[in-house]
């Protein structure tokens, strides 16, 4: 059973229930999934996406079904459950609680609790490829996603990493793409480079609660890691 069912029967237990507001969506995934650890963090994962992007598009002023269609593209989710989907985005944007509140009780959710978690991370990437799905990110999603990243605890060093990753590599210093000083000798970007790849391989995201229908992220990641670092051997070539 894919993600997206288990999102489908999740959708109906908290509608049905008339949950209203992020803390009953908290304390629904809680309950549901009590006995699956492994479930309830790739549950977890995904309302965190959908419930903090349909904040996102609030926050940015456009309230439209432009990021959802955006979600069904990246994510690709099948057909017959866009529908749930739609509704627990509706439902994060009726909310009356802040996208603050929302961005502190999904960090509590999913998180470790730890500066820079991972998972955390994983759900700021996915927020900027939605944010980015216009081809480009506005000045109102930059400020909601790095107040996000401050919720989440990621360093500030960290998160111009996560930014970096996401811009044209015209524009974006890959030395700030790979989280490295200018100036370190080849051997040691070499290291570090093949450390985020194996950090960010597919197999580590899923293991680490990832759910596959999102692997997305770790490609596009993998992908911007690469090109940062093809750059820079370049670069080293030549000298």
């Amino acid at each position: 059973m894919s993600i997206w069912d288990r999102i489908g029967e999740f959708v109906a237990r908290v509608t049905s229930s008339a949950a209203t507001g992020v803390a009953d969506v908290v304390e629904a995934v809680r309950t549901i999934f009590e006995g699956d650890a492994e479930l309830r963090r790739r549950v977890s994962f995904s309302i965190a996406m959908i419930a903090l992007s349909a904040k996102m598009a609030k926050a940015d002023g456009i309230v439209t079904q432009d990021e959802i269609r955006a979600f069904q593209q990246i994510f690709s989710v099948p057909t017959k459950e866009t529908r749930n989907v739609a509704r627990l985005y509706d439902l994060a944007q009726a909310d009356v609680a802040g996208f603050e509140t929302y961005a502190e009780r999904m960090a509590r959710l999913c998180g470790s609790g730890r500066p820079n978690c991972a998972m955390l991370e994983d759900v700021l990437d996915g927020l900027f490829h939605i944010a980015k799905a216009d081809g480009l990110l506005h000045e109102r999603e930059g400020l909601y996603l790095h107040r996000v990243a401050q919720i989440f605890m990621i360093g500030e060093d960290h998160y111009q990493s996560i930014l970096a990753r996401h811009l044209d590599l015209g524009e974006a210093d890959p030395y700030t793409v790979l989280g490295i000083e200018r100036g370190k000798p080849f051997e040691e970007v070499r290291r570090h480079y093949r450390q985020l790849v194996a950090h960010n391989h597919p197999d580590k995201l899923i293991a680490r609660g990832l759910p596959e229908e999102f692997i997305a992220i770790a490609t596009t990641r993998i992908a911007a890691i690469n090109a940062a670092y093809e750059m820079i051997e370049r670069g080293f070539r030549h000298l």
